[in-house]
């Protein structure tokens, strides 16, 4: 005999409205032998029958506003409703919130924050735990942090394993390698004086290398100034071993970028500050030049969490995670249109790029080339601005774009990543594939098509056409880095899935990680290089 015909009228698990513990559960709270949640280890505080009541379940997988791979993730992390979760309960959050401070407690940067941080962190991104969720999956997805990744620096190359191991290789001039010396080396080698430290996140610039430990200390060495106002201009003395930069000591970092005239560093709490390039207030602070203390990112990104940073050559692009959706800003130089804002004028400030939102585009990840930019919105999309030279923008032209224009070209593409260097862009797919358009010096698009040291590798692209020689790897590949410097050759890594790391492109400082014949400056084909990231 079913519900009908007995007459009992049928359970809906739908339209549940968002309501806190209390209203689900009276006080004082019953105890339970079967089917009951702990919210607080074995105590009996905070029981309440989630199993009785399936529409729970149902309630919190359709009210966090996460995107469908996050509440995949969610879903597959229903253990909060099996397992002690490990703090007290809280009467006043629905199990919505609850679920998402549950899946906060297991991401690396926030599990050693305090309660007073994390309520200051709660109130930046608007006062709601599925907002800071949102926040903490958005900078791992887009930054590859806590995960392997490869840096095609300016002569010299980074490597970080997926256990936080550092290998380094390439130009050595100013100790950016990080050995002790200044000699040059295409052989990859850990930087033995890390150890014991966990590396998160790398960057490298021109003469120097940042390295940021999953404890939020950042560690540099190189030149040992934050900013040059030409090529070739050092500081004060080289450090040829990582050293922590006590001027960051009291901030927990969890990213880096190194632009020519100043560097950027981005908190824990998605605040941005700067080091240089402050004189006649560039970056919206006066300082002089070689200024080695950081200084805060003012204007419109004060209140707002940035999640990315991004730096070009002479100018910092921020994705930023805000209760409305994704946005991006830019500030500094504007030549060539590639701050977005659809003229070529300077910002002293962060200015919000509005043309997003006519384009109806979600920003996810954010890359800035030396003259160009580019963004990888939700649904795939992919927009390039800025200088267009070599077709580095993938409109099929050489024209400048001051403002984000979708590229038509990949309209059957749905992208996952994005990098750019010096006139040169890739863009990985969902499936791994890759495509490449802009400036062919270098061989560094990877378009070899005739076949090695012949053909048109170093022709110039001005749409985007698939890289066959990555292809032929067999493997799906989740990064691509690309020099982003207008003094060095280009050379270019493709990290796949399992860890492999694949180089080509400029290799006359020994870049590559690989041995050339003593007639070879660069490679064609993707090689492989002897490191396991994984």
């Amino acid at each position: 005999m079913d519900a009908t015909t007995s007459g009992t009228p049928t359970v809906q698990y739908h339209n549940i409205p968002d309501q806190p513990i209390t209203a689900i559960v009276a006080a004082p709270v019953s105890a339970f032998l079967r089917q009951v949640r702990h919210c607080f280890g074995d105590s009996t505080p905070g029981e309440f029958p989630l199993a009785a009541n399936p529409s729970i379940v149902l309630h919190v997988l359709t009210t966090c506003n996460l995107d469908p791979q996050d509440l995949a993730k969610l879903e597959a992390t229903c253990s909060f409703f099996r397992q002690p979760a490990n703090f007290a309960p809280d009467y006043e959050l629905s199990i919505s919130e609850l679920a998402a401070l549950d899946m906060c407690q297991r991401r690396a940067i926030f599990k050693p924050m305090t309660d007073e941080e994390r309520q200051s962190l709660k109130h930046r991104c608007g006062g709601s735990w599925k907002l800071v969720l949102r926040f903490l999956l958005a900078g791992e997805a887009c930054c590859r942090r806590e995960k392997s990744q490869a840096i095609a620096g300016p002569g010299h190359s980074i490597a970080v394993t997926s256990s936080g191991a550092v290998y380094s290789f390439g130009s050595n001039s100013s100790g950016q390698l990080g050995h002790g010396n200044t000699e040059e080396d295409w052989r990859p080698q850990q930087i033995r004086s890390l150890q014991g430290i966990r590396i998160i996140q790398a960057a490298a610039g021109a003469g120097r290398t940042m390295l940021i430990s999953d404890a939020g200390r950042v560690y540099a060495f190189g030149k040992d100034s934050f900013g040059e106002a030409e090529y070739g201009v050092q500081g004060t003395k080289l450090v040829t071993t990582p050293q922590p930069v006590e001027s960051l000591k009291d901030i927990f970092v969890v990213q880096a970028a190194i632009g020519n005239f100043f560097t950027a560093v981005l908190s824990r709490e998605g605040r941005v500050y700067t080091f240089s390039w402050g004189k006649d207030s560039k970056l919206g602070h006066k300082t002089e030049p070689n200024d080695v203390e950081p200084q805060p990112l003012l204007g419109a990104l004060e209140n707002i969490p940035v999640v990315q940073i991004a730096a070009g050559y002479c100018y910092l692009l921020c994705l930023a995670c805000q209760p409305s959706g994704m946005s991006v800003y830019s500030v500094g130089c504007g030549l060539g249109g590639k701050l977005g804002h659809g003229s070529r004028t300077d910002e002293k400030y962060p200015r919000l790029i509005e043309q997003f939102q006519l384009l109806n585009l979600q920003p996810m990840v954010v890359a800035a080339g030396a003259w160009h930019a580019a963004v990888v919105g939700r649904d795939g999309r992919v927009c390039t601005w800025g200088w267009g030279r070599y077709g580095c923008l993938g409109h099929g032209n050489e024209d400048c774009e001051s403002v984000p224009k979708v590229v038509e070209a990949l309209s059957d593409v749905k992208a996952v990543h994005v990098a750019t260097g010096d006139y040169t862009t890739f863009v990985v797919s969902d499936d791994g594939d890759v495509y490449s358009f802009g400036c062919g010096e270098s061989a560094s698009l990877g378009h070899n098509t005739a076949g090695e040291g012949q053909g048109n590798r170093h022709a110039n692209v001005l749409s985007p056409e698939l890289v066959m020689s990555l292809k032929q790897v067999n493997e799906r590949v989740v990064q691509i880095s690309l020099t982003n410097s207008i003094y060095w050759n280009a050379h270019t890594f493709a990290l796949t899935e399992s860890g492999k790391l694949y180089a080509f492109g400029a290799g006359d400082k020994g870049q590559l990680g690989i041995e050339l014949a003593n007639n070879q400056t660069e490679r064609g084909n993707p090689e492989r290089v002897d490191i396991d990231l994984n």
